[in-house]
């Protein structure tokens, strides 16, 4: 997720190490890099305008300029504006009322609108407590009303389909009696969509909107397509009342332009990311913590949560005490290691560690797989004493671990290093206030 913007940022931060104190002279140049950055991340033209005239204004001021460590002060510039572009707080679909609230889900063909229906059912359910309804109102597009059928059935949850070629409004009113009668208190009607934002199209929803009178529009676009993406949000915009978007195939964008525009060009929040194919990737959009991610920060707290939905509670709050207190080890992260495996495609969740970047080597992320597993060999060849005090590692211990994981000196060197300068990342974020307000990390 967002890879080349974040090596960007990487490779800004590390030429402002290199300058010692800032300067107004530097920070132009900084921001002359911040600007291409984002232009070749696909950033909308005026949102990157209006971002480096809002870092500048800041960076100028005299708490960057005579501070000692002025390019972190740079840097939490950048991050609090990204924030900002990203939309600042997360957003929720508020579901009070009297019940049902009724979802249209639009957007074009191929944005994953189907699926994304189904991966919405699943969170109301699972994490909102509420009994949702689907309803299959894309009469054009073959087998679109199967899949929601396949799909609500894998979920448990009930669905209304049609015939292909039917009356869409017709369907869908029809599918909302049902779902009322049935005691359903979200019904979520996935609509059909076009190759672009076609009066057709719009007419079609509008006449559907005026029908259902539904409580939220919610826009699926595909973070893929970049700009494309933001001015399919624009055209939707322009003629529904958007409650949101969901930014679908977010774990393929590796630009971020789509993120880093969409709220700012259409005022719409970004209410969840889809991170994958299966019914559960998908997330609420914590504009702080994309941020994080991008600037090579990490997510800790994505990675703590998905843990504690995956595993026993007991042990994401030990794994919390001891970032705080500065003891994680090798065996803890080799835990860890084993735990992402099992969460899902572990790179989705590289992005969330700190250090994990440099951790890899510069390794091709296509490969994190494999680069994985080298690690893990490492650490399973050292002892039990080893994983708990990596400072006891030598250099017999690191030939004999080197050996027995069929590796070299070199690689095990690596490990090492890049951990002990993880470990210092997750120093400072356990006594940061965010890691202080966590369940268990209080004091």
């Amino acid at each position: 997720m967002f890879e080349s913007l974040g090596e960007k940022f990487e490779t800004l931060r590390r030429k402002l190490q290199g300058q010692g104190r800032i300067t107004e002279r530097n920070i132009e140049d900084a921001l002359r890099d911040v600007r291409l950055a984002l232009l070749e991340a696909d950033v909308n033209v005026g949102v990157v305008r209006d971002f480096v005239e809002a870092v500048k204004r800041d960076a100028l001021g005299q708490d960057v300029l005579r501070s000692l460590t002025a390019e972190q002060q740079f840097l939490k510039i950048i991050h609090r504006e990204l924030v900002q572009a990203l939309g600042s707080e997360t957003a929720t679909l508020d579901l009070g009322g009297a019940p049902p609230v009724v979802m249209l889900i639009v957007g074009l063909n191929g944005a994953g609108k189907t699926t994304t229906a189904a991966k919405l059912a699943r969170h109301l359910r699972d994490e909102r407590g509420r009994t949702p309804f689907l309803v299959a109102a894309d009469v054009y597009r073959p087998a679109a009303m199967e899949q929601l059928r396949t799909l609500a059935e894998r979920l448990g949850v009930p669905v209304h389909t049609g015939e292909t070629g039917g009356d869409a409004v017709a369907i869908a009113s029809a599918g909302v009696a049902e779902a009322t009668r049935g005691g359903a208190d979200v019904i979520l009607v996935d609509t059909a969509g076009r190759q672009t934002v076609a009066d057709e199209l719009m007419e079609e929803l509008a006449r559907m909107h005026a029908a259902l009178a539904p409580r939220h529009v919610v826009l699926v676009a595909d973070a893929m397509t970049g700009q494309d993406a933001v001015a399919t949000a624009q055209g939707f915009a322009a003629r529904l009342p958007l409650s949101g978007i969901v930014l679908s195939k977010i774990e393929g964008d590796a630009r971020g332009g789509a993120a880093l525009s969409l709220r700012a060009v259409t005022g719409c929040p970004i209410l969840f990311a889809g991170t994958g194919e299966r019914l559960d990737a998908l997330e609420p959009f914590h504009p702080d913590r994309i941020a994080q991610r991008i600037l090579g920060m990490g997510d800790v707290l994505s990675l703590i949560e998905r843990a504690e939905k995956a595993f026993d509670r007991t042990e994401a709050e030990k794994l919390r005490r001891k970032m705080k207190r500065n003891e994680f080890d090798l065996e803890d992260f080799r835990q860890q290691i084993q735990t992402m495996k099992k969460m899902g495609p572990v790179t989705e969740l590289l992005g969330m560690v700190p250090g994990m970047k440099k951790l890899m080597g510069g390794a091709d992320m296509a490969g994190a797989e494999g680069e994985l597993v080298r690690v893990e060999a490492i650490i399973n060849s050292m002892t039990r004493a080893e994983r708990e005090n990596h400072l006891i590692i030598n250099a017999s211990r690191r030939r004999r671990i080197a050996c027995g994981s069929g590796t070299s000196v070199s690689e095990v060197n690596r490990l090492l290093k890049q951990f002990t300068q993880t470990k210092k990342v997750l120093k400072k974020l356990g006594s940061s206030p965010m890691m202080q307000g966590l369940p268990g990390l209080r004091r």
